[in-house]
């Protein structure tokens, strides 16, 4: 079964500051793993989100075997993300692709 991915480059001057508000606040209801190199990961069932922190950018990942439950991990990443940078005017813009 293929797998559908999806992307979101969002600039920031803070990705570290956003990604630790980001997992501290969906860390209370989902586990989070710390990978020691500026990536946090969760797996739900079959969807997996990653945060990034880059520099100057933090990169969300999200990975489900369909659309659905795709457009349920993006939403989940990225509407907490744009609320919290809403002062900032972060936006979360997705990009789709299909393994």
């Amino acid at each position: 079964m293929p797998t559908m991915t999806s992307r979101a480059d969002v600039v920031t001057d803070a990705p570290a500051r956003y990604a630790k508000q980001l997992i501290s606040h969906l860390g209370h209801r989902i586990p989070f793993t710390d990978e020691a190199d500026g990536t946090w990961t969760t797996v739900v069932g079959d969807a997996r989100g990653q945060i990034v922190v880059g520099d100057g950018v933090l990169v969300l990942h999200a990975e489900a075997p369909d659309a659905e439950t795709l457009s349920r991990v993006e939403h989940a990443l990225g509407s907490h993300l744009e609320r919290f940078g809403a002062r900032a005017g972060l936006t979360v813009t997705w990009h789709r692709t299909t393994v």
